[in-house]
C-alpha cells in the first residue's frame, strides 16, 4: 500500500460509512506515532502539516519523514496540506510530492473562494492530486490560523461550490472550532444532514480536537469521512516530554523524552482512528 493519494481513502471510507483520520504532525517522532498506530490497528491515515508548520522546516523534509516510513508500512499512508494558505504553497506542495492538498479560500468572499479552489482543481489534475477545500469558516485559533467565531456552511452554496470547483473533498462548518475548546462545542448536525443530501463528495470535519467520541460518531454517521486531529496530539506529545523531564530534570538526551512523546500519540490516535470506524478498513 505505502505511500498513496487521498482520493480513494475517502471514497472507501463514504462507501463504508467510517471516516479516515488525518492527523497533525509537528515532528518525526509524531510522524512515527501516527504509522505505528495506523499499522497496529490496520487503518489507513493521512498526516498532515500546516503552513505554520512547514514554515518551521520545510515540505521537503516532512515529506521525507513520512515517505520513509509510509515506505515501510503495509497500510496506505497520504501526506496532505493542510490549510494551504495561497496558491503559490498549494503548488510548491505539489511540486514537491505531496499526495493531497488543501486550499482554504474561507476567509475570502463566496466567489473568491470558488474562483481559488477551482485554479488549484485544476491544477492538480494532471498530477491526479486530490483537492479538499473549506466553505464555512471552522472557528478558534491554531498557529498563524484564525477563524474567529466561525461561520456555518449554508447547504445550498455547498452544492454549487462543489459542482463550480471540481474540487475532491470539502471542510464544512458547523459549529467545530480549531484549537482548545472553552466549553463544551454545539455543533449544528441537522446542517450537516442538510449538506450530506446536496452534496456528493466527502465531507470533512476540521476541529474535532476535545470533541466527544459520541459526537465525532454522529458526524460520520451523518456523512463525514475524514476526522482532523491536530491540537490533542502536540497535548499528547507535550505532556509524554514534561513528565520526563519533571521526573528526571537531569535528562538530556532528546531521544529519552521524545519516545515517551512518541508512545503517548500512538495511544491517542489508535483511539481516535477506532472512535472513527476507519480501523481494520486498511
Amino acid at each position: 500500500m505505502s505511500f498513496v493519494t487521498s482520493k480513494q481513502m475517502l471514497l472507501d471510507a463514504q462507501a463504508g460509512g467510517y471516516a479516515v483520520g488525518a492527523f497533525n504532525a509537528e515532528n518525526m517522532e509524531m510522524v512515527q506515532a501516527i504509522i505505528a498506530a495506523a499499522e497496529e490497528v490496520k487503518a489507513p491515515v493521512m498526516i498532515q502539516t500546516t503552513p505554520s508548520t512547514v514554515k518551521y522546516a520545510s515540505l521537503a523534509l516532512y515529506l521525507a519523514n513520512v515517505k520513509a516510513e509510509a515506505e515501510k508500512a503495509s497500510v496506505p499512508v497520504c501526506i496532505h496540506l493542510d490549510h494551504g494558505s495561497s496558491f503559490e504553497l498549494a503548488m510548491q506542495a505539489l511540486r514537491t510530492g505531496y499526495t493531497s492538498i488543501m486550499i482554504d479560500g474561507s476567509h475570502s468572499v463566496f466567489e473568491e473562494n470558488i474562483a481559488l479552489t477551482k485554479r488549484v482543481v485544476d491544477a492538480c489534475a494532471p498530477s491526479g492530486v486530490p483537492v479538499e477545500a473549506e466553505l464555512g469558516k471552522v472557528g478558534g485559533k491554531e498557529d498563524d490560523l484564525d477563524g474567529g467565531a466561525g461561520g456555518y456552511t449554508v447547504p445550498e452554496e455547498a452544492k454549487e461550490f462543489a459542482e463550480k470547483t471540481g474540487v475532491d473533498s470539502l471542510a464544512v462548518a458547523i459549529g467545530t472550532a480549531h484549537g482548545v475548546y472553552s466549553g463544551v462545542p454545539k455543533l449544528d448536525l441537522d446542517r450537516l444532514t442538510e449538506i450530506r443530501k446536496l452534496v456528493d463528495i466527502p465531507l470533512v470535519l476540521h476541529g474535532a480536537s476535545g470533541l466527544s467520541d459520541d459526537a465525532v460518531r454522529e458526524s460520520i454517521r451523518r456523512g463525514i469521512c475524514k476526522v482532523n486531529f491536530a491540537t490533542e496530539l502536540r497535548i499528547a506529545y507535550s505532556d509524554g516530554v514534561k513528565k520526563v523531564l519533571s521526573e528526571n530534570p537531569e535528562v538530556f538526551d532528546p531521544k529519552k523524552y521524545g519516545a515517551v512523546g512518541r508512545e503517548n500519540v500512538k495511544q491517542l490516535v489508535m483511539n481516535r482512528m477506532k472512535v472513527c470506524g476507519c480501523d481494520g478498513r486498511a
